[in-house]
């Protein structure tokens, strides 16, 4: 691996974030860059918890498959029947399975075919006040479908929270108690939490947004309070890492229903597809490569898991977009 490009890349961009790489239990390379606190002049660390955003989708999807493995409802669940739901005009087919691979069709409270500025949901609705699952159905259940169930692929960050509702309901506690009891607890994920932006522990690094010129601010108004089923958990590229490891080992889920997490359920589209709660490139002869992102204001998260060869980078970033292009330069100029 060409270590020397790769930190010259990340001084000459002004990275700020964390990156591992891994080839089986080798690290090949760890390290952090820039700022955590910006204000106080504190580095990140390889230590340093970033936001993932959407990245954590995964840990919903599992969490769904767990109670599935115990038997309190299947994957062709309808919604109405796991979930009652007294205002909401969702067609009363949706399955489980559906909101897993954003095919239900249902209205999305963010939806990223329309809008492009996540600031825009908080004007009406302070986002101090989204703390839970239910904050969110507001903003979502009166309105009317989008598509047809099953009709086609449409990112849906509603659909997880209706996700993370159904996990309340048959688990009997809060989503954010049951995944860092039976996913974080049990894959060892030490560092990893769902922390309110205005409490967040020693060692987390805060997320700024640029606003041109060499100026920024920092995006604690800027999205949900706490984070909750479709986003917000808070990681470091270790605590990925043994994720991912605990994934593919089937500590977490059964080989069956590991292998049905990473079937290519849809495409999203050429060559890219959508298991449960993560992404998978399948290239016409090419080895099968999976995918998790997230980015809101402030955050961005990318990481890439090469099977064939066991090996995994993960890019953490509290700074815009910077994870995805960080990930592009590795992938076309490192490995």
């Amino acid at each position: 691996m060409k270590k020397h490009d790769l930190h010259t890349y990340c001084i000459n961009t002004d990275f700020h974030g964390s990156i591992l790489v891994t080839s089986g239990s080798q690290i090949e390379f760890q390290q952090a860059y820039g700022l955590a606190d910006r204000v106080h002049n504190i580095p990140n660390s390889t230590q340093t918890r970033f936001g993932m955003a959407s990245g954590c989708k995964l840990f919903t999807a599992i969490a769904i498959l767990q109670l599935i493995e115990k038997g309190c409802f299947s994957l062709d669940s309808r919604i109405r029947d796991v979930l009652p739901l007294k205002h909401s005009h969702f067609h009363e087919s949706i399955t489980v399975h559906q909101l897993l691979t954003h095919t239900s069709g249902i209205p999305d409270y963010f939806d990223e075919e329309k809008m492009d500025d996540f600031e825009d949901l908080w004007r009406d609705q302070p986002s101090y006040r989204m703390e839970s699952p239910a904050d969110f159905l507001p903003l979502f259940e009166q309105e009317t479908m989008k598509s047809t169930p099953g009709e086609r692929f449409s990112y849906n960050n509603s659909g997880y929270v209706l996700l993370g509702l159904i996990i309340e309901a048959h688990a009997g506690i809060t989503f954010s108690e049951y995944v860092e009891t039976h996913i974080f607890e049990a894959a060892g994920m030490e560092k990893s939490g769902y922390f309110r932006m205005d409490q967040l522990p020693d060692g987390t690094a805060t997320g700024y947004i640029g606003l041109g010129d060499g100026l920024y601010k920092s995006n604690i108004y800027s999205l949900p309070v706490k984070g909750g089923p479709d986003g917000g958990a808070y990681t470091t590229t270790e605590d990925v890492h043994t994720l991912l490891d605990s994934l593919f080992k089937h500590r977490l889920l059964t080989k069956e229903s590991t292998d049905l997490l990473l079937t290519p359920h849809v495409e999203s589209s050429t060559g890219t597809f959508y298991g449960y709660g993560i992404w998978m490139i399948q290239d016409e002869g090419a080895a099968r490569v999976y995918s998790l992102m997230g980015l809101d204001p402030g955050v961005s998260f990318r990481s890439i898991i090469f099977p064939e060869d066991e090996r995994m980078i993960t890019v953490l970033s509290n700074s815009d977009d910077q994870a995805f292009s960080m990930m592009t330069f590795i992938r076309s100029n490192v490995l």
